[in-house]
């Protein structure tokens, strides 16, 4: 087939090889999905809601995070205000246990099934993953959740640590296609984020990974993020778009515009037919409350409620009314386990 009928028959070929087939696009069918016309964007969204109530199903997973140390981290991550290498307001902090432990419950209470842990870092030295073990058994002796980690990069041995601690999920972005990642961090390499996640994934415990859009990154690029994710195979990917920080090398990039969002949010969907896809930060900037309801009725099975790290999220409850709204359930505890 010749790269211009590609391009005029994606959403037909999407409908046979996706939607029926359970076969995500490739890289060059998913470039052909994002370069599509915006008067095609409503047929779009509407195929990629077939597909993920298809092959997912109609409930919605609902998460937390919670960050236990916050900025001060030694990595140069352009758009990340914990850096503690860019003049950003954050500045380093621990949450005590106690913190963490109420966070945890009210997460639980707005119907989240997962509370994931964060730490600005590196990768985790002793006393943070002590601090986690820690925060973990507090939890569990008070909280029916499940736990994620998100501790920056891991050896083997720390893979092996939080694989016994019980930790369910583990978070840790490629951030963006392997060819953009040199623009977005100088201080690691992409490979180095790519070791971890296929040890987490050898350990038994759930990889999730996914990354931020609008940063800079060409239709190309952020085709090519889809195809290495599909090639990661993991079981959640976190969608955020770029929420610029004041103080970062990305603080005077341009908002992401609300229909590249929702293309690139179905582009995924038909690339990665049954992986959670997770609405997280950016999207009340990029998206505002009408875009999120096309963000769930076009691909998206999964959201963080509340706040994220640095930045404000929408209300837990206007998350939790919108799916009610769309009759979409709320995915039980018990059956994630």
């Amino acid at each position: 087939m010749t790269q211009a009928a590609v391009r005029t028959d994606i959403l037909e070929i999407a409908r046979d090889q996706v939607l029926e087939r359970g076969e995500g696009l490739t890289q060059e069918q998913t470039l052909a999905v994002l370069e599509l016309a915006d008067d095609r964007l409503e047929e779009l969204l509407a195929l990629a809601h077939d597909v993920r109530m298809k092959w997912c199903g109609p409930e919605v997973e609902v998460e937390g995070i919670i960050s236990l140390k916050t900025g001060g981290c030694p990595e140069d991550c352009h758009f990340c205000s914990q850096s503690g290498l860019f003049a950003s307001p954050v500045r380093a902090a621990w949450l005590d246990i106690p913190s963490l432990v109420e966070a945890a419950k009210q997460t639980a209470k707005s119907g989240a099934t997962e509370f994931c842990i964060v730490a600005a870092v590196r990768g985790p030295d002793e006393k943070l993953l002590a601090q986690v073990a820690a925060g973990i058994e507090a939890i569990r002796n008070e909280v029916d959740i499940q736990i994620a980690c998100s501790l920056g990069m891991l050896t083997q041995e720390q893979v092996d640590q939080l694989a016994a601690m019980g930790v369910h999920r583990y978070n840790h972005n490629l951030e963006t296609s392997k060819s953009h990642f040199p623009n977005v961090v100088t201080t690691h390499t992409w490979e180095e984020r790519w070791g971890t996640l296929r040890m987490v994934r050898e350990a038994g415990m759930e990889v999730c990974c996914g990354g931020i859009l609008g940063m800079g990154e060409t239709l190309e690029q952020r085709a090519e993020f889809a195809a290495n994710l599909a090639e990661l195979e993991p079981d959640e990917v976190p969608l955020n778009f770029l929420n610029p920080r004041p103080g970062t090398p990305f603080g005077d990039l341009e908002v992401l515009p609300a229909s590249d969002a929702l293309r690139a949010i179905a582009a995924f969907r038909l690339a990665l037919p049954r992986t959670i896809l997770r609405f997280a930060g950016g999207r009340e900037i990029t998206l505002g409350d009408l875009g999120a309801k096309q963000g769930i009725l076009g691909g998206i099975n999964a959201v963080i409620v509340g706040n994220y790290l640095t930045t404000l999220g929408r209300p837990a409850e206007a998350d939790l009314d919108l799916l009610g709204e769309l009759s979409m359930p709320i995915k039980a505890f018990n059956d994630t386990l």
